[in-house]
């Protein structure tokens, strides 16, 4: 008797091969076959007309604290995602020695933008080493699988304390060895590899270089004797990549024997830059590196809103009195008193704020239904005051006034959208040495909402795309399943097929879209982040358990902690 068999589906099985109509067959979390199933099963699911693919593996996350007391990981679990893999970018929450969290609270803080009240609130550091750790996690039940990486930075803190953090020293060859036996403990705890940040954007919150910022090629050499001891795991960067960087990163992953990932993005000060990247992961891979670059799907983009994280009008002194408001008696406000919304617009300061919201204005839009993630370099706030012969204070309060919504919002594109189009980021996905990520599920909580970009990929870029042209849709999901699981040494899941794990989705294919974003005040001490849901997953399942049904989640748990590669069956 099989658990469950999924009848008449379009299935697209994430190794890339074509669309067939075929049925699955579920048994104990696996699949069991593939093709013209029949015979008995507790439920059977008909999918005539729907599309059939692996649950997605989003492999870049920050669900480091969130996942210690939220058993849902929304967004994520909103979007189809059955295996989420965090601790990325350097930073997290062990190891940790007590009386010293505060510090990686700032460190997260500042880096990936979630208040250090809600993570003092919602994580209990009821661990030390980064084994207990794991174990820790383990305690929680949870919707969908994760996986987890040892962060540089806290490695760093907890080996050499202060000094590790001001940038004015080395650590010492003992200090090293003790890196290189901690980053060996996590990885046979089952640690998915080491993540480190080299990029000056990464600051704690009160504005201190992240820590891993300076470690020099001992350093690294010390951690990539860690995973060639382990003979496990990888090495993921986040890097501004200036010269020398990839060099000295492949020597590290050539070391270690170990494979290598790095965010692939393009910065408008360097729009080229990430080619020279990308040529760099070719050679690795030339060299039998296995190197991949983790790209996203549309701009990263700044949203900015009253009560936002970055809202343009924070600065100006009409705000002070404005924000001791609660967010709908400053609404009613501004709305109802003219002199205040001209003063708005007229009293600019001069301050650093105000000047890089006016540069911003060229490269940020309105976000409004249809939503636009591709818009023309008209559509910006400074073209269209230009055009009407406004201020773009006047076009900006307009739109936060007198939007179609409860929250209205405008996107500054500041990263992957240099030439106002997404053609670059179309060149990236068509590159077979990368694969999806860079949503950043978790982090940036009222500033970025890109945790979205697994469903958002599959229609735009395979259906809805106006402005240049469509992918083969077989290709964009196996760049964020079976692609993203295998760099993870993930080989149990990602894919269709008999022996793999039965994470599945049943896609409305011609309704999936993503949905406006909005604010949700659901973070411990009610913080605020930003949301957005999608539309289109009839069902979802983890280990062949449905843990969504149109978009209503069933209740059931069936997520593990993963520990370590995983092996196909």
């Amino acid at each position: 008797m099989n658990d469950l068999i999924i009848e008449n589906g379009t299935i697209i099985d994430g190794t890339g091969s074509p669309r067939k109509i075929a049925n699955i067959s579920v048994k104990d979390g696996k699949i069991t076959e593939v093709g013209n199933v029949s015979g008995p099963a507790t439920r059977i699911i008909d999918a005539k007309d729907k599309l059939v693919s692996p649950g997605w593996v989003d492999i870049h996350t920050h669900y480091d604290g969130q996942a210690t007391w939220d058993s849902y990981l929304t967004p994520s679990s909103w979007h189809g995602v059955t295996t989420a893999v965090f601790g990325n970018c350097g930073v997290g929450f062990a190891p940790v020695k007590k009386g010293t969290e505060e510090y990686l609270i700032n460190l997260m803080e500042g880096v990936e933008d979630i208040p250090g009240s809600v993570l003092s609130e919602g994580i209990d550091f009821t661990w030390e080493s980064f084994p207990e750790y794991i174990d820790a996690l383990e305690k929680k039940s949870r919707i969908m699988d994760i996986g987890t990486q040892i962060p540089h930075a806290a490695l760093r803190f907890y080996v050499m304390g202060e000094r590790g953090v001001n940038h004015q020293e080395r650590p010492s060859q003992d200090e090293i060895e003790k890196m290189t036996l901690l980053v060996e403990e996590a990885l046979n705890a089952g640690a998915l590899g080491i993540s480190t940040s080299r990029t000056t954007k990464h600051k704690s919150a009160d504005g201190t270089l992240t820590p891993s910022l300076s470690a020099d090629d001992k350093e690294l050499a010390g951690i990539a004797e860690g995973l060639k001891r382990a003979n496990a795991g990888l090495i993921q960067c986040n890097s501004d990549m200036g010269s020398g960087e990839m060099e000295l990163l492949i020597q590290a992953a050539q070391y270690s024997k170990q494979p290598l990932s790095v965010l692939l993005i393009q910065y408008n000060e360097c729009p080229d830059r990430w080619r020279d990247t990308l040529s760099y992961i070719k050679k690795a891979n030339s060299l039998g590196v296995k190197t991949t670059g983790q790209v996203g799907s549309r701009p990263i983009g700044v949203v900015m809103g009253f009560n936002t994280s970055v809202n343009p009008f924070s600065s100006h002194k009409e705000w002070k009195y404005l924000k001791s408001l609660n967010s709908v008696e400053r609404m009613q406000l501004i709305k109802n008193n003219p002199e205040v919304q001209k003063k708005l617009i007229s009293e600019v300061p001069e301050n650093n704020h105000t000047k890089w919201i006016n540069n911003a204005f060229k490269r940020t839009f309105k976000l409004e239904e249809p939503l636009n993630y591709e818009p023309t370099e008209d559509e910006s706030i400074y073209n269209i005051a230009k055009k009407h012969n406004k201020s773009p204070w006047y076009i900006v309060l307009d739109h936060f006034l007198n939007g179609k919504y409860k929250d209205n919002f405008l996107m500054h594109t500041f990263e992957n959208y240099s030439e106002n189009s997404l053609d670059v980021i179309e060149e990236m996905l068509l590159s077979e040495e990368t694969i999806c990520g860079v949503g950043d599920a978790g982090a940036h909580v009222a500033t970025i909402c890109d945790a979205s970009y697994p469903t958002f990929m599959v229609p735009f870029w395979s259906r809805d795309r106006k402005r240049g042209k469509l992918l083969n849709l077989e290709y964009l999901i196996s760049k964020q399943t079976f692609k993203t699981a295998n760099t993870f040494g993930l080989h149990d899941r990602g894919a269709l097929l008999p022996g793999m794990k039965a994470d599945i989705n049943i896609i409305d294919y011609d309704n999936i879209s993503v949905t406006m974003p909005s604010l949700s005040y659901d973070l411990p001490t009610g913080g605020k982040r930003l949301i957005q849901k999608s539309v289109g997953y009839d069902h979802t399942f983890v280990s062949g358990v449905e843990v969504s049904n149109k978009g209503e989640f069933t209740g059931k748990l069936p997520g593990k902690v993963i520990r370590g590669s995983q092996k196909a069956n």
